[in-house]
């Protein structure tokens, strides 16, 4: 290559330093294959009915298949290829999804290498981030014929690809947490040692407990939908207080996102125990949710699925969740509302005129029972009328050194009682009053959710 054409190949995103460190740093190359990877793949080419998919990371050389789906390699050197073969530098070079339907013809790809030796007729990836936000390779499907990915399935592969990015950045938070921990223990024994040193050590220690603590709200926040999304003819609103000591990561959630057939999906879950177990679990049913929304607009069908999810991915019964999931679609006089329980609290209801209804069958709790009672209750939300999902958070809530909970009746009364006419107002009440209550001590995490249809 003359100096010209190695000048142009060094200035590719797929070669810049900063993206080649984020690659070597997530400690992803040359190691064998993850289950936590492998069932995303696998899923993608379940619903796209593809023969193959891949989960890559790239660096200055190759195409390193972290899973790879429908190839039956387990030596590292027949887990890749190039980085001129692979696909995967379009996605990085331009820093979004490719799809092509068929790579004979389109002209980003028509002249790869891979489809003569690898017989790769359509593709279709989204990029997977570092934390820092760099590319570091692909999640993408491979088809050996021609064909046209469709909007449903392009969206199960962003969801996806989602997966993954939240999975490295989880294993990237808990490192540098350890890491920090670890420099906050060597910190004290330093002092322990050196008595001349001990007040530097305080500090030294005191700033690594800091930062572990900022990480691990950073973690609980990549496990959060960054914004609530705004359902056409209501009004949405999320509130959430982080329990337990800084640094720990607790399991709650809530998420907003579309269904099939004009409908939205909200849920709000809660997840046993803390730490990785916790954001793991959260991670795989905020994500599995999602996809199931995809194709089916069922609560109890999706709450299923995700039941599913959970005793296949997970070999203990130490990853279960409760949940109250509710799809809401347009209706002549609101908005028609069906809500499904998983061993969770009841949806509440404040209508207009202040009466309080709760929504949804008891169920079983998910990720225990291969088939947990679930069912779906219906309602109208007429104008006027508030949708309120909680975490138990809410009703547990006790001052220091007292017994006496918030409790299902005092949130009824609160909701019964208040003046406030729309979501964020609501859902403001009723956290307020859980912190006066708890003094606010916040031993466990708190999520309320609040959808709310105006008046005509």
């Amino acid at each position: 290559m003359d100096k010209m054409g190695s000048l142009g190949q060094a200035c590719r995103p797929v070669y810049a330093p900063a993206r080649l460190a984020a690659v070597r740093r997530s400690g992803l190359l040359d190691t064998g294959p993850e289950e936590v990877f492998d069932r995303l793949a696998r899923l993608a080419a379940t619903l796209l009915g593809t023969p193959f998919a891949y989960v890559t990371v790239v660096d200055d050389r190759r195409s390193f298949w972290k899973s790879c789906i429908g190839v039956a390699a387990t030596d590292f050197a027949d887990r890749q290829n190039t980085v001129e073969e692979s696909f995967c530098r379009y996605v990085i070079d331009s820093g979004s999804r490719l799809i092509v339907p068929d790579a004979r013809t389109d002209p980003r790809t028509h002249d790869n290498p891979s489809i003569e030796s690898t017989g790769v007729a359509a593709w279709a990836g989204f990029p997977i981030h570092a934390p820092g936000g760099e590319v570091l390779g692909t999640f993408c499907v491979v088809d050996a014929l021609p064909r046209d990915f469709t909007p449903h399935d392009i969206e199960v592969l962003e969801t996806l690809s989602h997966a993954v990015t939240s999975e490295i950045a989880l294993r990237g938070a808990l490192t540098d947490a350890h890491e920090a921990s670890s420099a906050a223990l060597r910190a004290a024994e330093d002092a322990r040692q050196a008595t001349a040193q001990a007040q530097a050590a305080s500090l030294l220690a005191f700033a690594a407990a800091e930062e572990s603590a900022m990480l691990a709200r950073t973690l609980q926040e990549s496990l959060l939908p960054p914004h609530v999304p705004q359902i056409p003819g209501a009004q949405v609103a999320a509130r959430y207080l982080r329990g337990g000591r800084g640094a720990d990561v607790l399991g709650d959630f809530y998420d907003v996102f579309p269904s099939t057939r004009d409908s939205w999906s909200i849920v709000v879950g809660d997840v046993s125990g803390k730490g990785p177990v916790a954001a793991k679990t959260t991670a795989l049913a905020r994500y599995t949710l999602r996809a199931a929304a995809v194709r089916c607009a069922t609560p109890s069908t999706n709450l299923a699925t995700l039941n599913t999810a959970l005793l296949e991915w997970f070999t203990d019964d130490s990853h279960f969740l409760t949940a109250v999931y509710a799809t809401v679609r347009p209706h002549p006089h609101g908005l028609a509302v069906r809500v499904s329980r998983g061993g969770h609290d009841p949806a509440l209801i404040r209508r207009v005129n202040g009466r309080v209804d709760t929504l949804g069958h008891p169920g079983i709790i998910l990720g225990c029972w291969p088939n947990p009672h679930l069912t779906d209750q219906r309602t109208i939300l007429h104008p006027g009328d508030t949708l309120i999902l909680h975490t138990d958070g809410v009703t547990e809530a006790r001052r220091p050194g007292d017994r006496d909970m918030f409790g299902a009746e005092r949130l009824q009364r609160l909701l019964a009682a208040t003046s406030a006419t729309n979501a964020i107002d609501i859902a403001a009440a009723i956290e307020n009053a859980v912190l006066d209550h708890c003094q606010r001590h916040v031993d466990d995490d708190t999520a309320i959710l609040a959808l709310h249809v105006p008046d005509q």
